[in-house]
């Protein structure tokens, strides 16, 4: 698992300029109603659904002109709910929405970052991300325990090599059943129908107002998250100077710079690493920490370092996490997943 290759510069990830004039632009024309028209695709989930909603009602007040209409698109990860992600490849809930707009039927994408691999297809940017909810995993179970709390050998659910590495790391005994499917569908199965909990996002029962189902907040220095968890990304076409324009305007330049951190330390690693791996960045002032993960997934063997460097070189605080990892003896995982 080679290296990938990295950008040299410690700016932001880029996203297109800003047209002179946004509000003059159109994405295309409803001919009945002779409105702008901005066709915004998203999965079909409720939880995807109301985060495309969250973006849109951000927009709304700043171009009363244009008429969102938002276009479900499954892919092929919600196609295959009982195959296991880890046997997927990579973008598994993004690829059929990305090929919507290359292709033109569509002129921006909601996702989630973590979702999104560390390399887009040619042709497309990350045009807008939105400020960060709660970035941390929390436990569920029907005991309402915490994690050190758990009864011997409960089985917690997970579909997620990172979140099995972790938690066996610090609970041996814990069996892991995978899961999958929605929110909704992961929390009723955590209450005893294949397990007795689950790890899931915060941010998504956040959104979705399920706070109450949460039994314990893991901390993210024990419990690393994913890089992007908790983050809304607005995809474009790169040669979309229209909708980039749009975007501009409710990008979060604190989250870009985290977000942009964390996933070249994933690229570091190689862009389709299939190590369990986690990183997490967050600011203080000028400048931020980033603390990274590397670990196998029966949890005997983990790697966790942190690392401080200026806010605005998220490449270089990439590049200084990648080494200490290696340092520290993260890389005998990396050179026996290339065998």
């Amino acid at each position: 698992m080679g290296a990938a290759n990295q950008d040299s510069s410690d700016s932001l990830d880029p996203i297109p300029p800003r047209p002179a004039n946004v509000e003059g632009t159109t994405a295309g024309q409803d001919g009945a109603q002779g409105r702008n028209v901005v066709r915004v695709g998203t999965r079909a989930s409720a939880l995807a659904r109301l985060q495309t909603g969250i973006v849109l009602d951000k927009l709304r007040p700043l171009h009363p002109d244009l008429e969102f209409q938002v276009v479900t698109v499954t892919t092929h990860g919600d196609a295959h709910q009982s195959a296991p992600l880890a046997g997927m490849g990579l973008g598994v809930f993004v690829k059929e929405i990305e090929q919507q707009l290359l292709d033109g039927r569509l002129d921006m994408a909601v996702h989630s970052l973590k979702d999104m691999p560390t390399l887009l297809p040619e042709g497309l940017a990350l045009s807008s991300l939105l400020p960060r909810e709660d970035p941390r995993d929390v436990l569920v179970n029907r005991f309402s325990s915490t994690l050190e709390g758990l009864p011997e050998g409960a089985r917690i659910g997970t579909s997620s090599p990172r979140r099995q590495s972790q938690l066996l790391s610090q609970r041996p005994d814990l069996q892991v059943v995978p899961i999958r499917g929605n929110v909704e569908t992961r929390l009723r199965k955590a209450e005893g129908e294949e397990c007795d909990g689950a790890i899931l996002a915060a941010a998504g029962l956040l959104r979705l107002g399920l706070e109450g189902r949460v039994a314990e907040y893991l901390s993210p220095q024990r419990f690393v998250p994913p890089p992007g968890q908790g983050i809304l990304a607005v995809e474009t076409r790169a040669d979309d100077e229209r909708m980039g324009g749009i975007l501009r305007a409710i990008d979060h330049a604190p989250t870009r710079y985290a977000a942009t951190a964390e996933r070249a330390f994933l690229e570091r690693l190689g862009g389709g690493c299939q190590v369990p791996v986690g990183a997490y960045a967050q600011s203080v002032g000028d400048l931020m920490n980033l603390t990274v993960f590397l670990g196998t997934t029966d949890g005997n063997q983990t790697f966790s370092v942190k690392v401080r460097g200026l806010t605005r070189s998220p490449h270089q605080l990439a590049a200084d996490a990648h080494l200490a990892l290696v340092e520290r003896g993260g890389g005998r995982l990396l050179d026996e997943a290339e065998i």
